[in-house]
């Protein structure tokens, strides 16, 4: 039996993977790992995501989703009539990423480009899925895990998507991917997905998804002022912001 990593990776993803979807707003499909030693992920990371929930609702049963922020809905309809508290949440949530804590793998895949070479055959999800998987492998032999079980936590949208999430998934885990681009191989580690319900109040999925729209936006604009960004940028191994084709 494999030994287990000491690593745990969570998966999320921002735009629509569908080519031409989105094309006047939101152009891209951003896939984005979050990789993060586990003794710091239990120890440190989720009782100070916690600690923020308490301070700012009270409670700890809020889901932190980049939309519903960015749009103060729902639980942070609260930041409409206090300014303040939601720029200190903020502040709050910048500091947290700029901790250099973990590290992210993210692929952005530009669909127009896509769509217009060679490759537009392939799928843009199995495109970031195995750019992310390859630079993953590549961070986590460094740090001394081959042969060892990674679990990687994906958000479950449906039992069709999930199912052919998992197949391309184990297609690139046992070398066998659609999309290979040769930059590592993954079979010197044993890969386990999971898919998981949106309401889990996973600490790990909601810090991916926080950033994954950020990272998206610096692509799509990259004059633009961009905070969350800017904090982002400190996490990224060697490597781990990729752009493609």
């Amino acid at each position: 039996m494999a030994a287990f990593s000491q690593y745990i990776v969570y998966a999320d993803e921002s735009g629509s993977p569908v080519l031409g979807a989105d094309a006047g707003d939101f152009p891209v499909f951003v896939l984005n790992f979050l990789v993060v030693e586990k003794r710091f992920y239990a120890e440190k990371l989720v009782p100070r995501v916690t600690s923020l929930k308490f301070a700012t609702f009270g409670h700890d049963q809020v889901i932190l989703h980049e939309r519903d922020i960015r749009r103060q809905s729902g639980a942070f309809t609260v930041f409409r009539k206090d300014r303040t508290q939601g720029s200190q949440f903020l502040d709050a949530l910048n500091a947290l990423f700029a901790s250099k804590d973990g590290q992210f793998m993210c692929t952005i895949i530009d669909k127009v480009k896509l769509a217009a070479s060679e490759t537009n055959r392939w799928s843009p999800y199995d495109i970031a899925l195995g750019l992310c998987m390859e630079r993953t492998a590549a961070y986590l032999l460094r740090q001394g895990d081959e042969g060892n079980e990674v679990h990687v936590i994906f958000e479950a949208r449906g039992k069709k998507e999930d199912q052919h999430l998992e197949l391309e998934f184990r297609r690139i885990a046992d070398g066998n991917a659609k999309v290979s681009f040769g930059s590592m191989d993954a079979t010197r580690l044993r890969w386990t997905p999971m898919f998981i319900d949106k309401k889990s109040n996973s600490v790990g999925l909601q810090l991916a998804d926080l950033a994954a729209r950020p990272m998206g936006l610096s692509y799509l604009r990259p004059s633009q002022p961009n905070r969350a960004f800017s904090a982002l940028r400190t996490g990224f191994a060697e490597g781990g912001f990729h752009s493609f084709p």
